[in-house]
């Protein structure tokens, strides 16, 4: 007979922080590896959660948010310390300003030594640097709370206005070993993480009867919009009330662009003259002109939904204020939505449809134009006749003039498949963007690059090699920032500041890592070329040769880089 007492069974940090994710049902991790977190990228991976490994942080980073809003889950986001940490941080700043589910999770050096400022490895205090940048920061400093925390981060970066959470995770957690049974009793399985927000019936019927008196309705899709995936009942309410609408850029496609109550192409007349406006997802920050003139009638009313009741009255008085989730409040006013209630003047559509005519006549007329080298309208007018074919195709835009043009030519006509800079205007997001959307989705993704806006993370064309996703990066090359025909205003024989190389083929660089490259000139090889490279579901690169002089400088919003007016005296 044996006197020998077994031990107990034994886990880890790092697995706890695995069972965690995969009992909230997070499978995918966006990251870069190294210390501290080398071994949790290993281990999930042999768990079952998918690892997709990046060449820079802030990519990462992308990928994750993008992936929380499209799947309403927080993308999780792995880096190393310090200046990992650093790296992701933008991204994590852009998820909360654009309200985008997401988890930044980083490992971090010895607490001891950090707080005492005596120079560990990657010393860092993360937690306190996060902390302005997310919508909230939590550091676990035990093992057995590693549960906790991760339900923290999950709540947080769902429920209200979703956004951007930090979770630190010091390397002697991770490695620390605690008994496997009270490990499991610490995990948390969160319930009901965003639960639903319902307005208040005053406020619905308060909505209506505002809408019910206005000559000149508009109703504005934002982002939120999309994000909350209320899609039929936002398009039941938006023909029921013969509202014309008007989508901001990620919004597009909730309705087709080609709806006849879209007044996208009248999008100025309608901000100037409507009477009452109904803000659906969408904030009146700078992208709206923060709701003032000469954009906007001084005598204009807004109605705004929102689960934020500090956003209203944040830039102009709200007259009819929604606050609760968009579905629970889009289906409140469907419900108390009477037919025939709400009727637009039929000298307001009528206004805005001879405007839509009369704009997109002009817009044809410059798609139509063939001219050598190609500009902007001609490449982006050939893409646009592609996507018609491919209204599935997720489409990814960044840049200045690549950007604001695309908005305007390319329709979409599926909800949420417009990706793009979004609230901040942050250059960088396209690959992250693009690998966060393919990898959640599997469908094919087509990113529209400026020549400079790819630069910020183009070497991750590898990761999209590498895990042999179906991306076609499209650069649009002409030659700089903004356009590419500046001079040096000093007569030396450096670059403008805004000046690019015209003549880089950004096709070979893919096919260093065994994608495929084309070199495209004109809009009838760029068409065929784009349409090839889709169907083929292969990564792929098109070199999009644009006039240098074409474009404008800061692209739809040059006002806000305004020139010097100081003439210096040699």
């Amino acid at each position: 007979m044996s006197n020998k007492i077994d031990s107990p069974a034994l886990t880890d940090g790092f697995h706890l922080v695995i069972d965690a994710l995969k009992l909230n049902g997070l499978d995918t991790i966006f990251g870069v590896v190294g210390i501290p977190v080398t071994d949790l990228a290993r281990m999930a991976q042999a768990e079952g959660i998918r690892y997709i490994g990046f060449r820079h942080e802030q990519s990462a980073g992308n990928a994750a948010a993008i992936a929380g809003y499209l799947t309403q889950k927080p993308g999780i986001c792995l880096t190393v310390s310090a200046p990992g940490f650093l790296n992701g941080m933008v991204a994590l700043a852009n998820a909360t300003t654009n309200g985008f589910p997401m988890i930044q999770i980083s490992g971090s050096s010895d607490r001891a030594i950090v707080d005492l400022q005596q120079g560990d490895y990657e010393e860092l205090d993360q937690l306190n640097a996060a902390k302005p940048y997310a919508k909230a920061a939590f550091r676990v400093n035990r093992p057995q709370d590693i549960g906790i925390g991760v339900a923290r981060a999950i709540r947080s970066a769902v429920s209200g206005r979703p956004g951007g959470v930090y979770l630190d995770l010091p390397a002697d957690v991770l490695s620390a070993a605690l008994e496997a049974g009270a490990a499991k009793h610490s995990l948390v399985r969160v319930i009901d993480p965003s639960p639903r927000q319902i307005p208040a019936p005053e406020s619905v019927q308060r909505a209506l009867e505002l809408l019910a008196s206005a000559q000149r309705p508009l109703i504005i899709l934002g982002k939120g919009a999309a994000y909350a995936q209320a899609d039929a009942d936002i398009r039941a309410f938006i023909e029921r009330s013969a509202i014309p609408f008007l989508p901001m850029s990620m919004a597009k496609g909730l309705l087709p662009d080609d709806h006849p109550q879209s007044v996208a192409a009248a999008r100025s007349h309608a901000l100037a003259q409507a009477d009452v406006v109904m803000l659906i997802g969408a904030r009146l920050n700078w992208l709206l002109g923060h709701g003032r003139s000469p954009q906007w009638s001084a005598a204009a009313r807004f109605i705004q939904i929102d689960i934020a009741p500090a956003e209203m009255d944040s830039n102009r008085p709200i007259a009819a204020p929604i606050v609760g989730d968009i579905a629970s409040s889009i289906a409140s006013l469907l419900a108390a939505l009477q037919p025939g209630r709400i009727k637009p003047a039929s000298s307001w559509i009528d206004e805005l449809t001879q405007r839509k005519q009369r704009n997109a006549q002009q817009m044809r007329a410059r798609l139509a134009a063939n001219p050598n080298p190609m500009d902007f309208y001609s490449a982006l007018g050939a893409i646009a006749r592609v996507l018609e074919q491919h209204p599935d195709v997720y489409l990814v835009n960044e840049g200045a003039n690549t950007l604001d043009i695309a908005r305007n030519v390319i329709d979409m006509r599926a909800p949420r498949r417009r990706l793009d800079c979004g609230t901040w205007g942050v250059m960088g997001i396209g690959m992250g963007y693009a690998i966060g959307a393919a990898v959640v989705s599997g469908k094919p993704v087509l990113a529209i690059e400026g020549d400079s806006a790819f630069g910020f993370s183009a070497m991750e064309i590898e990761t999209i090699c590498r895990y042999r996703l179906p991306v076609v990066v499209l650069v649009f090359n002409n030659g700089g920032v903004y356009r590419g025909d500046d001079i040096n205003r000093g007569g030396g024989s450096d670059p403008a500041p805004t000046v690019l190389m015209a003549q880089a083929h950004y096709e070979k660089l893919i096919e260093a890592f065994g994608g495929a490259g084309y070199h495209a000139a004109d809009p009838q090889t760029l068409a065929r070329t784009a349409a090839a490279a889709l169907a083929s579901g292969k990564p792929a690169l098109i070199n999009c040769v644009i006039d240098p002089k074409a474009g404008t400088e800061s692209g739809h919003i040059g006002n806000l880089n305004p020139p010097s007016t100081i003439a210096r005296a040699n």
